[in-house]
């Protein structure tokens, strides 16, 4: 009960950021990061990152910009931003973002991306979340690199990101399936503030469940149900110069991982 009260001070913004120091989080990441590599090889890891689509109804045009939560689909939704650990239990939620909107946008507006950043500023360049090839590549989010050869160490290193980002994927459908109000078909019949609390409720509920070992429902697997919606790649045309030295930074990251862990 204290944790559903302790909830409600994320009701209000639509987003549950619990806004935490550097300490704090290296404290959080060290265990998090070892169960992933246990799990799947994959070193520094302390979350996966992706987005989720949640239907709901048109919104009042007096109220809100309708067309703007019509997402690629055709289909009006939340664009849900999620952030898991190796266990499924979910550290971030944002709601508060119409379903047109790109996933890369959602990121560069968050304040784990602030965090990660000052994290890194900071000398903690270990740890880094895992994202598909539609965020940006930064030394705090990695993503596949480009097409390796079969049966290189680039190779390797993408199947292991692969396998570990999965997680995000499993941790969506078991959100999903547990609160099937959140299918695609459902439809939540609500304005898009009140969506957004219910999205969070619920994250948090998958959360209790999990940590006191409720078991996972018969799983959902059909991925327009869910609403993951692959991304278009990031491009890195254009960027400024700041942009490129955190793109050069992140390259040789992965560089050093594939070489100390995947040759």
């Amino acid at each position: 009960m204290l944790q559903v009260l302790c909830a409600l001070n994320y009701f209000g913004t639509g987003s549950y950021q619990t806004p935490v120091g550097n300490n704090y989080v290296i404290h959080l990441s060290q265990p998090s990061a070892s169960r992933f590599y246990r799990l799947y090889g994959f070193p520094g890891c302390i979350g996966c990152i992706d987005c989720t689509h949640v239907a709901i109804v048109p919104p009042a045009a007096t109220m809100y910009d309708e067309r703007s939560y019509v997402n690629r689909k055709n289909y009006h939704s939340i664009n849900t931003q999620l952030i898991c650990d190796a266990s499924l239990k979910i550290m971030n939620v944002n709601s508060l973002f119409p379903g047109s909107t790109h996933d890369s946008h959602i990121w560069n507006s968050s304040n784990v991306l602030t965090l990660m950043e000052s994290l890194h500023n900071h000398g903690h360049t270990n740890y880094h979340l895992i994202g598909d090839s539609g965020y940006a590549l930064r030394p705090w989010c990695l993503t596949p690199l480009a097409e390796p050869g079969v049966g290189t160490a680039e190779h390797r290193y993408n199947e292991a990101l692969k396998q570990t980002r999965a997680t995000i994927e499993r941790c969506n459908g078991v959100l999903k399936s547990r609160f099937r109000c959140l299918l695609k078909d459902r439809v939540l019949h609500y304005t898009p503030h009140k969506a957004s609390k219910i999205i969070i409720a619920c994250t948090i509920l998958h959360n209790m469940c999990i940590q006191n070992g409720i078991e996972d429902p018969e799983m959902i697997l059909d991925q327009d149900q869910l609403g993951m919606m692959p991304q278009v790649a990031y491009t890195t045309n254009n960027l400024g110069r700041r942009t490129n030295v955190l793109l050069q930074s992140a390259r040789q990251k992965q560089g050093n991982i594939v070489r100390n862990y995947f040759v």
